[in-house]
Formats: structure tokens, C-alpha cells, sequence
């Protein structure tokens, strides 16, 4: 993988970092220094007594704060840096770059999900990992917590994606990308009105909950400007609660999608958003709604659970939301009329692939005649083919190329399909990616549509036996969930 793209796609724990040295507060500085010294470390971690990093000693430190000034008997927290600036090792290894160099420091103390200390990160040995001409992009995608701040992130994701492009790297690794810096951004503007409402004496958030995101960016499939399809989870609460709760989670709901709308993620045509209370719900109400999405079947609620199937994480602690991921695939799997429904709803999204092997173009949008929408006619089809069949087999992955090496895993797709399906996802997403660059850099809307007759005869071929092999996963699901075999 070419430098560039290593660096985008490494998280922190792909990284070499350094064993850190570990102490305990009340530690004598002499005996910290010589534990320094004896493992050649950049520095000591001062944990508290529940095992959680507290504060940080350097080199640094010692040389500029310690050396002939502080009697060497002095504990450890009376000379250390504090409060502690970490980065997760599930974070992205460019965000921590560019927190440290924000932030002026050269070690960083890494932590694991549970917040005890793995290791030390090297400013020095990441910037090496990462060479010094990719700290501008970097900085690019990580301004300060501001919605002016996010706009400008939201910009250079189109430069970031460009030169991704241009360097072969897999689309589906490209959009991985995009979402994680989307949902960062989601991130990153739920803390800020948090912190508002606290500061205009709104309070805390009245009860435990989670922010979701639905579609493209819960599968980590963001092409270049998605919109938002969001909701909120929240614990449960007494019904005599309700208005006092609600309308706290009413407000952040509005300035939530209205900064989101600010920064460039523009608010859902459909109303997909946790302002509508059909997306803002307790984790029981959630529960309750899903069986009667299952058991009440009509076309409102196939396509509200098509869309809220594809569920992730972007704020909060994901418990409450592995648990609904758990309850919506146990109960969905085991009703095979809901699953035969919902294959039948889809079967208005087929492939653009005429009679005769000729592509079926637009004949109605007149932007647009004669080009083909991709996502309609390409991706939409195989995504909702690996959801439905993830659904019936109880796979709770969310992705769709997770989805289909899980399915080809349990023999549910042979090798030739998974070769074949796997190699159209790609190739659809490729081509959708090049043209959103293309429109954005002439200045055109950003759209789904792509003109066949600017592709190279060798894409129009790979791009038909795409749809060839979509077609075919379809036609056996239909016989599979419908008994049809005509």
C-alpha cells in the first residue's frame, strides 16, 4: 500500500508504539527516573488505583522541570504533566498526529477501550511513519472544534478522496475513510452543543443515551456528500418524564442536524433525523417499534426498517445499541414472511441491464438523459442483496463487503459468486467515486449518475458483467424467499 494511504488507513494500535513504563502515584520520582532509564523509555505513565492513566513524566520533564530542583524523594504527582491528553488505539493514527502537534507534544499515552494505558506514542516516529509532505492534508482534516472549524474539514475531504483515488487505493477503504471523518464530525458536534446547553444552564443529558447513524454511514460506505440519517437511543424513563426528557433531547436534536446541516452533512429530505420522533426513542420504545414494523407490514414500514437496519454508533457507548442490533436480527431472521416482503419491496431497485445486454439509462431527468444512475441501478440492489440475506442467516455485520464474506463463509454465496459480487462492488463504487470527484472539481452537483459513453470499452464490460452477476444473486433470492422461479 502506497505511504499515503498506510497512513490514512492505520488506526493507532497498527502502529509500532512504545511499551510504556507504568507507575503508580505516590511513586518517589528517583525510583521513576530509574525505572526510565532501565527499559530506555521516552517516559512513565502514572496510574491511579483503579489502573487509569492520571498523568505523564517525559524526558522533557525531567530535563526542564526536574533536574537539580525537585528533591529526588518527591512523589510522582507532584511533578507530573497533568491533566492527561490520550488517544484511544482504535483512533485513527493521522488524528493523533495531528492532536500532538496541535497540542505541542512529543509522547502521547495510548489506552485501550476500557481506559487502562497500552503504550506510548512517538510524535517523532509517527511523523516518520507518516513523511512530513502529508502534515498539511492531515491538519486539513482535523481543525479545531468550531463549526467553521468542521466546515473546513468537510471540504478537504474531496481533495483527501482524490488523492486516495489517484493512488489505487480500494474504494470501499476510501469510504471508510469519508464516514470515519463524517461520523467524527458527528462526534465532534454533539460534544460542542453538550457543552453549550451546560454553559446556558440547560444541564446535563437527563438520562443515558447514544447517538446513531443509519444508511451509508452506519455500512461505512459515505461517498462524498451524504445526508444525514441519524436518530437517538435513549435508557429508559418513567412516562411521567416524558416532556421534561424529551424536550431536552428535542433541543440538542435541533442543534445537532442544524450544525451538521451547517458544516455540509444537509439535513434528510425524508425527515431520517432524531428531530423526528420516530428516530429519537428509548431503547424499549425502539424494541417495541421494531416488532411492529415486523408484524405490521406494509410499505412505510419495509422502507423505514431498510433504512434503519444499517444502524452504527457515532456518540455515547454502543451497549444499548448492540443490544437493539442483537433483538432486531434475532427477531427479523425468524420470520420468514417479513424477510419475503421485504425482498419483494426491493425488487423495484434492479440493475440498469436491459433485455438485450444494453444499458438501461435516464429517460426522465432531463439533466441527466441517457446516464446511468449508479447507485439506484448498481450499488442499491447488491447492498439491500447482502442485508436481506444477513437478516435470514443472523449475521449482525453491517457493511457490505462484511456482509458477503460472512455469507460466503456459511457456503450461503459460493467462491465465483463472492469473487464476482465482490468485484462489482468495487467496480460500481470506483466509478461512482471518480465521478462525484469530477462533478465537484468542475463545479456541478455532486450527483449519482454516470455517463456510460465516457467510460473506456473495458469498464462498460466489467460494468456489465457487474449487473450480470447482481441479476443472478437476485433471481436465486427470488426463488429462495419467494418460491417463484420465473
Amino acid at each position: 500500500m502506497p505511504q499515503r494511504t498506510s497512513v490514512y488507513s492505520k488506526l493507532v494500535k497498527d502502529f509500532p508504539i512504545d511499551s510504556p513504563v507504568i507507575v503508580a502515584q505516590g511513586t518517589p520520582l528517583l525510583d521513576v527516573v530509574g525505572k526510565i532509564t532501565d527499559k530506555k523509555a521516552s517516559g512513565a505513565i502514572v496510574i491511579d488505583a483503579n489502573g487509569m492513566p492520571v498523568g505523564i513524566l517525559t524526558e522533557q520533564d525531567i530535563t526542564r522541570r526536574v533536574t537539580y530542583r525537585i528533591p529526588q524523594e518527591e512523589i510522582i504527582e507532584n511533578v507530573m504533566s497533568a491533566p492527561l491528553i490520550v488517544v484511544r488505539d482504535d483512533e485513527y493514527l493521522y488524528y493523533a498526529i495531528a492532536r500532538m502537534r496541535r497540542r505541542g507534544l512529543r509522547h502521547m499515552p495510548v489506552i485501550n477501550a476500557e481506559g487502562k494505558a497500552v503504550g506510548m506514542l512517538s510524535l517523532a516516529k509517527a511523523i516518520a511513519e507518516a513523511s512530513s509532505r502529508l502534515m498539511e492534508e492531515i491538519d486539513n482534516l482535523t481543525r479545531e472544534d468550531s463549526v467553521d472549524g468542521l466546515k473546513e474539514i468537510k471540504a478537504a475531504q474531496v481533495d483527501l478522496a482524490e488523492h486516495l483515488y489517484q493512488e489505487n487505493l480500494e474504494t470501499p477503504e476510501i469510504q471508510g475513510l469519508l464516514t470515519h471523518i463524517n461520523n467524527d464530525i458527528y462526534r465532534r458536534i454533539v460534544n460542542l452543543n453538550l457543552d453549550a446547553m451546560k454553559a446556558e444552564g440547560l444541564g446535563e443529558p437527563p438520562v443515558e443515551f447514544c447517538v446513531i447513524v443509519m444508511g451509508s454511514g452506519g455500512r461505512g460506505e459515505n461517498f462524498i456528500y451524504p445526508d444525514q440519517d441519524n436518530g437517538f437511543v435513549l435508557a429508559d424513563y418513567p412516562d411521567d418524564k416524558h416532556t421534561e426528557i424529551d424536550s431536552w433531547f428535542i433541543e440538542l436534536a435541533e442543534r445537532m442536524t442544524r450544525d451538521l446541516d451547517l458544516v455540509g452533512l444537509p439535513k434528510c429530505k425524508g425527515f431520517v433525523m432524531a428531530t423526528n420522533p420516530l428516530w429519537r426513542k428509548t431503547l424499549p420504545q425502539w424494541k417495541h417499534q421494531i416488532e411492529i414494523w415486523n408484524r405490521k407490514r406494509n410499505t412505510t414500514t419495509l422502507r423505514l426498517s431498510d433504512i434503519f437496519f444499517d444502524f452504527r454508533v457515532v456518540w455515547g457507548g454502543s451497549e444499548m445499541a448492540d443490544d437493539l442490533r442483537h433483538h432486531v436480527t434475532t427477531l427479523v431472521g425468524n420470520n420468514p414472511t417479513f424477510l419475503r416482503e421485504m425482498y419483494e419491496d426491493d425488487q423495484d431497485y434492479g440493475t440498469a441491464l436491459g433485455w438485450f445486454g444494453g444499458f438501461i439509462t435516464e429517460k426522465d431527468e432531463a439533466d441527466y438523459l441517457g446516464q446511468i444512475n449508479l447507485k439506484q441501478t448498481g450499488t442499491l440492489p447488491l447492498v439491500e442483496a447482502m442485508r436481506l440475506l444477513s437478516l435470514r442467516e443472523g449475521i449482525e455485520k453491517i457493511a457490505t463487503l462484511s456482509r458477503m464474506q460472512a455469507l460466503h463463509g456459511k457456503g450461503v454465496i459460493n467462491d465465483d459468486e463472492h469473487d464476482y459480487l465482490r468485484g462489482a462492488f468495487l467496480h460500481i463504487c470506483r466509478l461512482l467515486l471518480r465521478q462525484q470527484i469530477k462533478d465537484f472539481q468542475a463545479g456541478n452537483k455532486v450527483s449519482n449518475y454516470v455517463d456510460p459513453e465516457a467510460l473506456t470499452e473495458r469498464e462498460k464490460d466489467i460494468l456489465t458483467d457487474s449487473f450480470k452477476a447482481i441479476d443472478s444473486l437476485r433471481k436465486r433470492m427470488r426463488s429462495e424467499f419467494t418460491g417463484d422461479i420465473f
